[in-house]
């Protein structure tokens, strides 16, 4: 097969995600000062676009709190530094069982199951140029959590994506989250060309093996722009595979923590050595007006407070 290279390539730098990784890395920004400069640095570092969640300031622990996602949107906005703004959708799915012989009712500790208006509502308030669409249901690494988005809960919130104008990224965690987005696509929720992040190495989605990755990225239609990523060590090393299958990249510290082995990385410093290996591979990095442009995205103000 012969080789599609992308030579215009942009970064996305997913600046702080959800997981559990807030007391292992002093790096790994909670407050919306923090994740929002995080994200400028990012961005002047060669991100053309900032993935963002945000958590409690005090615990780090994930948080939907829409005063939170406001200030962090509005922090990025004031700046003197154009990205594009990308926040998450993802939460507000997660259901954990009890143990194995008594699986209800649930771990309320672990549950945090919502509708989809409440998911959306911090979409709705800061109207993000991009907010992300778990495509599917999975096991998502611990023993008895499930990550949970039925086809009718995706609909939904696809089409309220639609509805506001703001572009959905399709996370594609395995095949059929691909499979699923082209559907939504023929049932005309989605817009082509349709965005999809391809994710990786994700305990229990699609391995990153190059033949899954292949695999996945020829289930991707040819209008479409993509992005991919991988976890940890093999952070890196997805960038350039991404790139010479011909898509974009993300870095950041959702993904991966470390910058070399035993030292820490910050947000920008990912995204230069992502930047650093696209250019050397003969890419070249693409700037926040010319993503909008490729994209079909609306840069706008938040709803009035």
């Amino acid at each position: 097969m012969p080789l599609n290279m992308n030579k215009n390539v942009f970064i996305t730098c997913a600046v702080t995600g959800s997981g559990s990784s807030q007391d292992r890395s002093p790096h790994v920004p909670r407050s919306p000062q923090q994740i929002a400069d995080s994200a400028i640095a990012a961005a002047k570092a060669g991100a053309a676009v900032v993935h963002c969640h945000v958590r409690d300031p005090e615990t780090g622990v994930p948080s939907r709190d829409l005063g939170l996602y406001r200030e962090v949107t509005d922090r990025i906005r004031d700046s003197d530094t154009d990205v594009v703004l990308n926040l998450t959708a993802g939460m507000g799915g997660d259901i954990t069982f009890g143990d194995v012989e008594n699986p209800l009712p649930v771990n309320a500790a672990g549950t945090d199951m919502i509708g989809a208006t409440a998911r959306m509502a911090h979409i709705a308030e800061c109207l993000p140029e991009i907010c992300t669409l778990d495509c599917g249901t999975m096991n998502f690494a611990e023993a008895d959590y499930v990550m949970t988005n039925t086809p009718g809960m995706l609909r939904a919130m696809g089409q309220m994506m639609a509805d506001l104008g703001v572009k959905p990224e399709i996370e594609a965690f395995d095949t059929g989250h691909l499979w699923f987005a082209k559907e939504l696509e023929k049932e005309g929720i989605l817009q082509s060309p349709a965005l999809v992040q391809l994710c990786m190495g994700v305990p229990w989605g699609a391995p990153n093996d190059l033949n899954t990755f292949m695999a996945m990225v020829n289930n991707i239609p040819e209008s479409w722009n993509w992005s991919a990523f991988s976890l940890g060590r093999d952070q890196m090393a997805y960038v350039a595979a991404s790139v010479l299958a011909g898509g974009n990249v993300r870095v950041g510290l959702e993904d991966n923590l470390w910058l070399d082995k035993g030292v820490l990385a910050e947000n920008y410093q990912l995204v230069e050595r992502a930047g650093t290996i696209i250019e050397n591979m003969g890419g070249k990095l693409m700037g926040p007006a010319e993503v909008r442009e490729q994209l079909g995205l609306t840069k706008r103000a938040p709803v009035a407070k």
